[in-house]
């Protein structure tokens, strides 16, 4: 008998819907939206350990140059590579007078500070200590364990993704007055996708949650990504939280098996308002076995500014989802 033959994807992973519901008439999803569901869903998420761990930015954000700058739940930091290509982070303010690190060069993988040029290598020096930070290829992060008050890891558990080598990979910030709790609650609601976002997806069906599953605690969701007018591209996706500023989509099913997006929320520090500020980090690492996907990841530097294009504009509704949700919260109205 002969072995059988792998199956191979269709030609195109395009359907077209042949019955499309208008927007006003697609089926409400209010009553499977429970509150409750979601609240319990995020109170899970946020009861499981992160390590200190925080998400700072895309790998490729890193210069040879000049640091990459940020602040983390009030602490400035900033992050460069030493003169053997190592990650290194630390305070952003130089211990000398203050000066702000963030504005200052990176010259032969040593951070020189343009106020009195006290050079920082990356090992502690005149008062400055650096912190532990970690490259996962596609972004980077850093302990901060003051902040996180749990038990440190040498590292972070950074979700199960197709190898950046073979993928094609793109990161999306954006900010938001909020907290992380706001944007990981916006994650779990799965329900409001075809609602919410017309402009791209349409279809949606949540298969599972996870009240339904004894073995995982997810979402399964069948949704059907716009392309053009009625033509779609289907896939069957499933939602995660390993962490309460975490959560991770992973394609199942359909066109990009096996494709993550990450989205990771780190809380900034308050506004001049004195309000929360969140930043959205959201990495999308695709994937597929289709011949010309590879076509595709050597056009990355033309298709990366497309896909954060599309971030964005997802999360333009989602931020504001997410803001309005803090807003609800922080006033006592927040009904659910």
């Amino acid at each position: 008998m002969k072995p059988a033959r792998p199956s191979r994807p269709k030609r195109l992973p395009l359907t077209l819907r042949r019955d499309p519901v208008a927007w006003e008439r697609q089926r409400p999803t209010w009553r499977e939206a429970r509150p409750a569901l979601i609240a319990d869903a995020l109170k899970r998420a946020q009861a499981r350990p992160t390590g200190n761990w925080y998400v700072v930015g895309a790998s490729r954000e890193l210069r040879p140059d000049r640091p990459l700058a940020r602040t983390v739940a009030g602490h400035e930091a900033v992050l460069w590579r030493d003169a053997e290509g190592r990650l290194v982070a630390g305070p952003g303010s130089c211990p000398h007078l203050g000066a702000p690190l963030r504005d200052s060069p990176v010259r032969c993988g040593t951070l020189v500070c343009h106020w009195h040029g006290l050079a920082l290598n990356g090992t502690p020096f005149a008062g400055w200590e650096p912190w532990p930070a970690h490259d996962d290829g596609v972004l980077v992060w850093i302990r901060l364990d003051e902040v996180g008050a749990e038990e440190p890891t040498a590292r972070p558990a950074v979700p199960g993704r197709p190898a950046a080598a073979g993928a094609l990979t793109a990161v999306y910030t954006g900010v938001g007055v909020c907290e992380p709790d706001d944007i990981v609650a916006n994650r779990l609601d799965p329900w409001h996708g075809a609602w919410f976002h017309p402009h791209s997806f349409v279809d949606l069906t949540v298969a599972r949650t996870p009240g339904q599953a004894d073995e995982s605690d997810s979402f399964t969701v069948d949704v059907s990504f716009r392309a053009a007018g009625r033509v779609v591209v289907p896939v069957r996706a499933v939602f995660t939280a390993p962490g309460p500023r975490t959560v991770v989509m992973r394609i199942i099913e359909g066109e990009g098996q096996g494709s993550v997006v990450e989205t990771h929320a780190t809380p900034l520090g308050p506004d001049a308002l004195g309000r929360p500020r969140t930043a959205v980090v959201e990495a999308v690492v695709a994937t597929s076995e289709r011949p010309g996907f590879a076509v595709a990841r050597r056009a990355a530097p033309l298709l990366r500014p497309l896909i954060r294009a599309a971030a964005g504009r997802l999360w333009r509704d989602d931020l504001a989802y997410a803001e309005r949700r803090w807003a609800l919260r922080s006033s006592g109205g927040f009904p659910g």
